[in-house]
């Protein structure tokens, strides 16, 4: 018999990778119940939303939405209303994601959200994918999680 592996890890270290590694929002449903929250913490650029009660998720979410319930979600909303190039909008995703899996510590157990509100000045960062707007946006993204968990 074959031996399971998942992206790239023997199965025996699995569980310890999906713990640390925030699971990713997909579905229409989720976000939406994401944005029903007044955001927990906010920045020039981004706000954080969060839904999650003391052992996870609430009730009040529907069930199954966010499933398995135990492990931190993560989303990442970049609007091209605020970054009109994909090649931006893009590196804010991958910044969000990036930031949230490399926490210490970890995200809580529960649902977050990152949404962009407010577009990066063009005429500080001409390049759609500057190395300069890359260290302004995890910058600001390490700010916005500080932020967040003191206001836990």
């Amino acid at each position: 018999m074959g031996r399971l592996v998942v992206s790239g890890v023997d199965a025996t270290a699995a569980p310890a990778l999906r713990s640390a590694t925030p699971g990713r929002l997909r579905t229409r449903e989720q976000f939406q119940a994401l944005l029903a929250q007044r955001p927990v913490a906010r920045t020039a650029h981004f706000a954080l939303h969060r839904l999650a009660g003391p052992q996870g998720l609430p009730d009040a979410v529907a069930p199954g939405l966010f499933c398995p319930a135990g492990v931190a979600w993560l989303g990442a909303m970049a609007p091209k209303r605020w970054a009109r190039r994909a090649v931006t909008r893009n590196l804010i995703r991958r910044q969000i994601y990036a930031v949230g899996e490399r926490l210490q510590p970890p995200l809580a157990a529960g649902a977050h959200l990152v949404r962009l509100r407010a577009a990066f000045a063009p005429a500080q960062y001409p390049s759609a994918a500057s190395v300069a707007l890359q260290r302004a946006v995890r910058a600001e993204l390490c700010q916005l999680f500080a932020q967040g968990r003191s206001a836990s």
